[in-house]
């Protein structure tokens, strides 16, 4: 049976049922008994020949929900007439839209916003380009760029099936940040093109968000993006990540007492996100870091990895330690996984170091079960959203962005990341600092302009713009 449920799983049943209103609570009980939980429940029509009844109930994932549609469909005088995937519904039309900030009520308002007015305009930024993130959109745009070759835990699905994930980013960077964030799904996954692309439609943007492009073309594209434009580029899957994992673990090691320069730390996953978490822990004080993929624990004296983890290697694993991830894992005192689903073996973690930090960030499934890993660590950390300590990557980029963009910043640099992570870090008050609350929650109202604050230098109203929650 599923206990975990999940509104992302939430489904609508119309039920058409006998003239008994007592049916009710027996749809109630048969969802409750196969796993399901029961949100709402609406009678929609009611008559001397049947009720027309309207049940929402969350699931564990698709198979459960079908599950409990078949649950409620065998019960005596009951049919389900048919069912709403809310999480589908949410996406119809899509989740954002362009609004304007100016009124337009009458040809005096369209002279000034539109011809001859905006001619004016026009002429002044072509004699004084820096004028141009003042007077237009750039100063508060972003683009959110993806090839569709990395999306989520489903792999190369391409740049139409991206589109949703991009919207939703798009929609988090105004949520808690006030930014206008546009998804940009290039049909292409060639690495020339792409950064082409981005060059051509750079100039009506403030910042790049590359997003969900597959390792290692993400490190060629940024590098190349950064060296030719004038604006910050920045790849969230590997920076966003990296700051978010470094700010818990700086609250992680508080609870245990124990120092990032003192720390042995194995990182699962050679990938974009665990390249980033290793150059900022590098960065952060962290001197002995060891790096485990399919080839095995990364070594330098290994001349047979291909050439990213290759470079990864030699700024890692200062005992050239080899084996496997469990050989790495003695005596260490944290375990950071971006990697995949099981790597880990619960009772592993009894032979790292006393109070051991582990932080299992593959998603949807985790490299070890956080139940199964609080047995035997101190902090335990994931990337899901039903266990403690989230680590999620909306802690950073929207106060990332919107302290560059308030900054008027062309790039972005490892002091900024620092920066940021620290400003993260602190968000969590040393009284409420405990192993179950090493982060704050994504709906924190100080997060994005304590973030902003940190990379911009600066803070004030408009860093803190959007993040109350609702």
């Amino acid at each position: 049976m599923v206990t975990a449920t999940t509104s992302s799983y939430s489904i609508t049943m119309r039920l058409h049922t006998k003239p008994d209103h007592g049916v009710v609570g027996t749809v109630a009980t048969a969802i409750s008994e196969a796993g399901g939980i029961v949100m709402a429940v609406d009678v929609a029509e009611s008559s001397h020949e049947r009720i027309v009844v309207d049940v929402t109930c969350s699931a564990g994932d698709a198979d459960h929900a079908q599950q409990l549609q078949v649950a409620v469909d065998a019960l005596e005088g009951v049919t389900v007439h048919k069912v709403s995937d809310r999480t589908f519904l949410l996406h119809i039309g899509g989740k954002i839209e362009v609004a304007p900030k100016v009124p337009l009520r009458n040809r005096d308002d369209l002279s000034m916003a539109y011809t001859p007015g905006v001619g004016r305009v026009s002429k002044a930024l072509a004699e004084n380009p820096d004028d141009v993130r003042r007077l237009t959109i750039k100063g508060n745009s972003v683009a959110v760029v993806t090839d569709g070759s990395a999306v989520l835990g489903l792999g190369n699905i391409g740049p139409g099936a991206a589109l949703p994930v991009m919207e939703g980013k798009a929609l988090l960077f105004k949520r808690f940040a006030d930014i206008d964030a546009w998804p940009i799904c290039l049909a292409t996954q060639d690495t020339d093109e792409i950064v082409r692309a981005v060059e051509l439609i750079a100039p009506g943007f403030g910042g790049i968000n590359l997003e969900d492009i597959a390792a290692p073309r993400c490190f060629e594209i940024e590098r190349r993006l950064r060296e030719s434009l004038d604006i910050p580029v920045f790849h969230d899957d590997q920076h966003g990540t990296a700051i978010v994992v470094t700010a818990a673990l700086r609250n992680g090691l508080r609870v245990v007492g124990k120092q990032l320069s003192d720390v042995r730390v194995v990182v699962a996953g050679a990938g974009a996100a665990g390249t980033a978490i290793v150059t900022l822990l590098l960065a952060s004080g962290v001197e002995d870091v060891v790096v485990w993929d399919r080839e095995g624990l990364l070594s330098r004296d290994d001349e047979e990895l291909p050439a990213a983890k290759a470079e990864l290697a030699g700024v890692t694993n200062p005992r050239q330690v080899r084996g496997t991830l469990r050989d790495g894992l003695r005596g260490a005192d944290v375990f950071i996984g971006v990697s995949g689903p099981g790597v880990l073996e619960p009772e592993w973690i009894k032979d790292m170091a006393e109070d051991p930090v582990v932080f299992a960030l593959a998603n949807p499934d985790p490299e070890v079960d956080p139940r199964e890993a609080e047995r035997y660590a101190a902090v335990v950390a994931s990337g899901r959203s039903d266990y403690p300590n989230q680590i999620n990557n909306v802690l950073a980029f929207p106060g990332v962005f919107r302290g560059l963009l308030d900054a008027r910043a062309t790039e972005v640099d490892v002091e900024m990341l620092l920066r940021a992570a620290e400003a993260l870090a602190a968000v969590v008050k040393p009284e409420e600092l405990n192993p179950n609350f090493v982060i704050p929650t994504v709906f924190h109202p100080d997060v994005p302009g304590a973030v902003a604050a940190a990379i911009s230098g600066q803070g004030g109203p408009r860093a803190t713009a959007g993040a109350q929650p609702t």
